[in-house]
């Protein structure tokens, strides 16, 4: 693959028509070696060293950032970076984080996307709302953050949003042209400074918060080089499960145990040592149709662990990629192996008809005909998500529109329906939608469509697998709707024992018309009072020894008077869910007081102008006092500016507003190019911080901390 950041912009378009001409080109080269997979993505790359920028330490922004030399990383210098804190992903894997892998064939998605961090280096948020993102992690059971840097360290917002949906997340480290051979003699010198170098590595994973790495050697090595490269894989997956447990280190198909940069296409005798000692083997893409076969024969109990690689740019990959990438995931089906789907963010890159949304679901959607869905959701409860897919138009907090601004946080995405394609002769279309209001975050599922009276429309939206225990469970979600339009919750259980299923509808309105289509309709409590229209529905059930497995949206209309039999003509709907909590009706968010927190302010920065006005820059930190059992993930930042009365007296607010600044993922906040107006005395960061299960602290209520504004 060629680099796609080369230090100054580049038009898309034309990047994208160059880096095919270039492939045709390189495809049709021979060199001295057997190039086989010239075609591969990462043997078409040339150095991005020479005109990358040094690493970032100085307090700004807050961005992610590869690690370019074995100096960096030797030194430990990225740890002393100011960045550093804010990189520390801070969403532990659900339910099982600590386990291995399911002993079923998998799948393996590699994001590589223009040189990496782009939209998603931005920490705190960017503003652009039509970023890419993944949203079909149901699909997915491990995601690697791939770079042409030495050391690709995945940005926090991927592996927070992964975790949440239960996947595992990698990083690279990979080598490749002179700079990459001149970094292998250092590294493979001895066999201490391959150990070394797998510590600083593992180190990285663990401190960093992601599960392991994809080990990529894309260089010619002497045969004497050899036995300190095993040592490394080795030593890295020996110290990578000892110091975060369930993690996967993968080796991929390209150095041959000869010292030839030598692509195999399949598991055999020249690569199978280094599959040996780790987790799994990544297969380059110009497999032929029986190397899935053979590979699987050579792997035997361990066939999972073979990863058969699908670039869906489509460069001599099986199948042709693109829209084809089913043609290789229905063979690999077939041979019972694992799949790694690399960049598939095509979709998004050549700007696929009709627009990303609709073009991304039809991919995804293809991927999941073909492999089928293979994972539910892991966690324990809580559950909640407020079908947010990290970016967006507005941003919401419990109903309230707090910001019009356009953004993107991979980080925010909440836990992602499961929604099927667009269906265009279903009445009513359902879709997530980020224009919609919301009633958190920036999104919300919206049904639309017609629906007659006395019928409804149901959608599976989330497939999980909750076992209930006596104490009863507490549903809460929230709709929007026009006058005439309901919408509901239908669950359905299956008993533990016996396999009996019951289905239980939630509904705010009577639905006597079709109240037989389920084992029993309860009757939520509405709380309303929101101006933006938006109406709390809760519910308790109890199902002790039942497991729930799915959750449907019924969308009906409310009865009419109507009884003399006449069958009611079409009429519009329209509905929106804005969220959804499950938990035991025993669990609550308890929000340790203000007091109970240490709030500060560092790295301060005033910058005046001639008319009197100021712009500050200042990182704002908080912990807790002392130790406990508190788990806390997210953090809204308001800020209140306060002025002076002409008689001195302090602590009136200059703006009757609490103007929101963004969202914390860690317990840090970098504000930046803060415009601060001459009449304002005081500045009162506050601290709100959110519950697993959705609520959040009342702001009068939360942390804070307050800056005087300097003096002429």
């Amino acid at each position: 693959m060629i680099p796609r950041l080369l230090g100054v912009y580049i038009n898309r378009q034309f990047l994208i028509n160059v880096r095919h001409i270039l492939r045709s080109f390189v495809a049709a080269i021979q060199t001295s070696y057997d190039f086989v997979a010239m075609s591969n993505p990462k043997s078409e790359t040339v150095s991005e060293s020479s005109v990358s920028e040094p690493p970032p330490t100085q307090p700004s922004v807050p961005i992610s950032y590869p690690i370019k030399t074995l100096e960096e990383l030797e030194s430990r210098s990225y740890f002393d970076s100011f960045h550093y804190p804010f990189n520390r992903a801070s969403v532990p894997i659900l339910n099982g984080g600590s386990s291995s892998l399911p002993q079923r064939r998998r799948l393996l998605v590699c994001h590589d996307m223009a040189g990496g961090y782009l939209d998603d280096k931005w920490i705190q948020g960017g503003t652009n709302p039509d970023a890419y993102a993944i949203w079909h992690w149901h699909l997915i059971d491990v995601f690697v953050y791939f770079s042409h840097s030495l050391v690709t360290l995945p940005p926090p917002s991927w592996t927070n949003t992964a975790h949440r949906h239960g996947v595992k997340v990698l990083g690279t480290f990979i080598t490749e042209w002179d700079e990459g051979r001149t970094a292998c003699n250092t590294l493979l010198s001895t066999k201490e400074t391959a150990h070394m170098y797998a510590e600083r590595l593992a180190e990285l994973a663990a401190d960093l918060g992601f599960d392991g790495w994809l080990i990529n050697m894309e260089v010619n090595l002497d045969p004497g080089q050899i036995p300190n490269l095993i040592e490394f894989v080795d030593h890295l997956s020996l110290t990578m499960h000892s110091s975060v447990p369930g993690s996967l280190v993968l080796w991929y198909d390209s150095v041959t145990v000869e010292g030839k940069l030598n692509w195999q296409d399949q598991l055999n005798e020249h690569n199978k040592p280094f599959f040996d000692i780790c987790d799994g083997i990544f297969v380059n893409y110009t497999w032929k149709e029986d190397y899935p076969r053979l590979s699987a024969a050579v792997a035997n109990e361990r066939k999972f662990d073979v990863y058969m690689g699908i670039d869906v740019f489509g460069r001599n990959t099986y199948g042709g990629g693109q829209w084809n990438v089913d043609v290789a995931l229905d063979l690999l089906r077939k041979n019972d192996v694992s799949a790694a789907i690399f960049a598939p963010g095509w979709v998004y890159e050549t700007k696929q008809a009709p627009d990303f949304e609709t073009a991304q679901n039809s991919w995804w959607g293809q991927v999941e005909k073909s492999w089928g869905v293979l994972r539910k959701f892991p966690g324990p409860l809580p559950f909640y998500t407020n079908f947010d897919q990290g970016r967006g138009y507005h941003i919401s907090v419990d109903g309230d529109n707090v910001s019009d601004t356009t953004w993107c946080n991979i980080s925010c995405q909440g836990f992602q329906p499961q929604l099927k394609l667009l269906d265009p002769s279903n009445s009513i279309q359902v879709s997530v939608d980020l224009k919609e209001t919301s009633y958190s975050g920036g999104g919300n599922i919206t049904f639309k469509g017609s629906l007659e009276e006395k019928t409804y429309f149901e959608s599976k939206i989330f497939q999980v697998g909750f076992l209930l225990s006596e104490l009863p469970v507490h549903f809460i979600y929230t709709v929007k709707s026009d006058s005439n339009s309901s919408l509901g919750l239908k669950l359905e259980f299956t008993s533990t024992g016996e396999g009996r299923r019951a289905s239980i509808l939630l509904a705010s309105r009577e639905v006597n018309n079709f109240s037989d289509k389920f084992s029993k309709v309860i009757m939520t409590r509405e709380r309303k009072g929101f101006s933006s229209g938006w109406v709390i529905n809760e519910g308790v059930v109890a199902m002790s020894g039942y497991t729930l497995r799915e959750i449907h949206a019924v969308c009906y209309r409310s009865d009419s008077n109507d009884n003399d039999g006449t069958v009611a003509s079409p009429s519009e709907y329209f509905a929106l869910l804005g969220h959804i909590t499950i938990k035991s009706v025993d669990y609550k968010s308890d929000f340790p007081l203000s007091s109970s927190w240490l709030v500060d302010g560092s790295c301060i920065k005033w910058t005046s102008d001639p008319l009197g006005s100021k712009t500050l820059d200042v990182k704002i930190s908080w912990k807790l006092k002392h130790e406990n059992s508190y788990l806390f993930l997210k953090f809204n930042v308001y800020l209140v500016k306060l002025s002076k009365q002409a008689g001195g007296n302090p602590g009136t607010t200059l703006e009757d507003v609490k103007e929101y600044l963004g969202v914390a993922q860690v317990s840090c906040f970098y504000v930046s190019d803060l415009k601060v107006s001459s009449d304002t005395s005081t500045l009162k960061f506050i601290i709100q911080v959110c519950g697993v299960d959705g609520t959040i602290q009342e702001l009068d209520e939360s942390p804070y901390y307050e800056l005087e504004v300097e003096g002429p």
